[in-house]
């Protein structure tokens, strides 16, 4: 797949999608990588052209030491699209990339046509960060192999994961694909995330989308008190989908995407 060289590092992109038509940029999370949105394409596709790229130190996106922060997440997203000419976007993320998104929006309101953060936070608290130290100082002695099973089983409902072991393995070798250099680094912008007293500065049409069974990434509850920090922001959930909800009900989250998006025509 095609790369750009930007912000000091070469970043892997990949353009599906209808050729002309307004952009859909997807942000991927911690751990992930774009072919995490491949349920999205032949949904989205027809009507969209689609920007999937691959954060810093995941897939094929070079890793660089030290902690990252959302800021310098940020310029990297900010950079791709300069490199692209892409002027204006549909902005989606999940995780991880759903924090960056907002951010990305806060920072480039001119470039955001609308706003959609799934299953994701705007701010780190002491016992989510808790847990997010434990996964460091694992990975930091043993590499990313030692997290790969807990964050797959994480991110999926139980009755998902017995239904779909296939797709459970090919989430597993997702994860290995994540540098530890950059889990490190992107794990420290994670733990940084400060960005609730601003979500009232996002100017773009805005849907919050969590997976109705995330108990832990981006609840529901805490999603939809999000949405009402954002001026004329909704909140809606994808059911029978809990943290990864794009995989577990790629349907249900490709409707509730397709339709926010043809509300703002």
């Amino acid at each position: 797949m095609p790369q750009v060289d930007t912000n000091g590092i070469k970043i892997e992109y990949r353009f599906d999608g209808r050729e002309g038509a307004p952009y859909i940029t997807f942000v991927t999370g911690i751990a992930n990588d774009l072919t995490m949105w491949d349920s999205q394409v032949p949904a989205l596709g027809r009507d969209y052209r689609l920007l999937r790229y691959d954060l810093r130190g995941h897939g094929d996106t070079l890793a660089t030491e030290g902690d990252y922060t959302i800021e310098l997440l940020v310029r990297d997203l900010a950079g791709l699209m300069a490199e692209l000419n892409i002027q204006k976007t549909h902005l989606v993320g999940l995780g991880l990339g759903g924090a960056i998104a907002q951010a990305f929006a806060i920072e480039h309101p001119q470039r955001v046509n609308t706003l959609i953060p799934c299953c994701c936070r705007a701010k780190m608290v002491p016992e989510f960060a808790a847990m997010w130290q434990k996964l460091r100082e694992a990975v930091a002695a043993e590499g990313v192999e030692v997290i790969v099973e807990a964050t797959a089983q994480r991110w999926f409902s139980d009755e998902f994961k017995a239904a779909n072991p296939k797709v459970l393995q090919e989430v597993r070798n997702m994860i290995r694909g994540t540098t530890t250099l950059g889990y490190l680094g992107v794990t420290a912008a994670f733990l940084g995330l400060d960005l609730e007293e601003r979500l009232g500065e996002i100017k773009a049409p805005t849907l919050y989308l969590s997976g109705a069974e995330d108990k832990l990434g981006g609840p529901p509850a805490l999603m939809a008190q999000l949405a009402k920090k954002v001026p004329g922001a909704q909140h809606r959930s994808v059911p029978k989908a809990a943290h990864i909800a794009n995989i577990q009900n790629p349907a249900g989250f490709n409707k509730e995407v397709g339709d926010f998006l043809k509300r703002q025509i």
